[in-house]
């Protein structure tokens, strides 16, 4: 993705904002709850939820998350032999449920649904750099609708994946912790501690998951003040991952990483918001002078929320590559949630 995007996006929710400026209620400002969708960051441990708001006492909050990455890069390094090709599309499908044990701890789990196939983006990804002068980087001259992830070091091949597939990604169980929170008709404060336990329940030949039990704790914060132009929030997180060898570039995989978001928002009226958020983390990988592999990845993920009746939230988000090469150079989310 390209500034060039980025800016038609905002055009296209800013006129959005015209009837919204009539009138200004308040609307809480949440985090996506998203990560980056690269194959090779996807598979690891880093937590798609950093909100900083537990799950009341015998509540239950679910959510139903579907993220959509057309990946295209091609780099090599012929001073260490590094050759890798990323083309294709992938599909996540996420269900989310926490439980609110206590008045301060929930518990839950997360259970992916993966897809790798050729997709049908290619033309439309082409077509819209054309129109705009964007440099295509290639895809223009690649195949279409293909479904490839290779890599090779020093004439050895470490990564082939040249078939499409689906199946169980690694289901994750989490934890929460409320350290804080304060509410007042100006506003809210909140911090929580959260933790999570990955198990390595998707095959990790075909990059369903890494192969590898690994374990993250976080400390994420939120802020919301409700002023007379609506909610402007601020929430963030940050984080350590844990992990065992796993199986997709064993001998180049980092054990322990950081990791964390930062985003902004505003609510102009009660069931509209817009916000930003990154999310970044340290390699997860060494040994390779290529971007993809070693380089530490930040992604940028833009779009907003609609509050539907029944107090269902839907987000929609649309990210780039902020760092170029180490996440999609596109990727849409959406996610549905709702505290029962």
């Amino acid at each position: 993705m390209t500034g060039q995007f980025s800016r038609s996006f905002f055009a296209l929710f800013g006129l959005l904002l015209i009837p919204a400026l009539l009138h200004a209620a308040d609307m809480e400002i949440t985090p996506f709850r998203a990560t980056n969708q690269s194959p090779l960051v996807v598979i690891h441990a880093i937590p798609v939820d950093s909100s900083a708001t537990i799950t009341p006492k015998g509540h239950v909050s679910s959510a139903f998350t579907f993220d959509l990455a057309s990946n295209y890069t091609y780099a090599s390094d012929f001073s260490s032999g590094d050759n890798l090709l990323f083309d294709g599309e992938s599909y996540r499908w996420t269900v989310s449920t926490r439980y609110g044990l206590t008045d301060r701890v929930e518990i839950g789990i997360d259970i992916p649904y993966m897809l790798y196939g050729g997709g049908f983006l290619d033309s439309f990804i082409i077509d819209w750099h054309d129109t705009f002068g964007l440099p295509q980087g290639g895809r223009d001259s690649a195949a279409k609708n293909r479904s490839q992830y290779s890599y090779t070091k020093d004439g050895r091949q470490k990564l082939l994946m040249d078939r499409s597939g689906s199946g169980l990604g690694d289901v994750t169980l989490t934890t929460g912790v409320k350290l804080f929170e304060n509410r007042s008709l100006a506003g809210a404060e909140s911090v929580a501690f959260r933790a999570t336990l990955k198990l390595p329940t998707g095959d990790s030949d075909r990059l369903l998951g890494d192969g590898a039990i690994a374990g993250t704790g976080s400390l994420c914060g939120g802020m919301n003040r409700f002023t007379r132009w609506g909610t402007v929030g601020l929430f963030g997180s940050a984080g350590l991952m844990v992990s065992d060898d796993g199986k997709v570039l064993r001998d180049q995989q980092k054990n322990l990483a950081g990791f964390g978001t930062l985003g902004v928002g505003w609510g102009p009226l009660s069931w509209i918001s817009f916000k930003l958020q990154l999310n970044g983390n340290t390699p997860l990988y060494g040994g390779s002078n290529l971007a993809e592999i070693s380089k530490p990845p930040l992604m940028l993920m833009m779009g907003g929320a609609l509050k539907f009746p029944g107090e269902y939230i839907l987000d929609i988000g649309v990210s780039e590559d902020v760092s170029v090469a180490t996440a999609p150079d596109v990727a849409f989310h959406l996610g549905l949630s709702r505290q029962f």
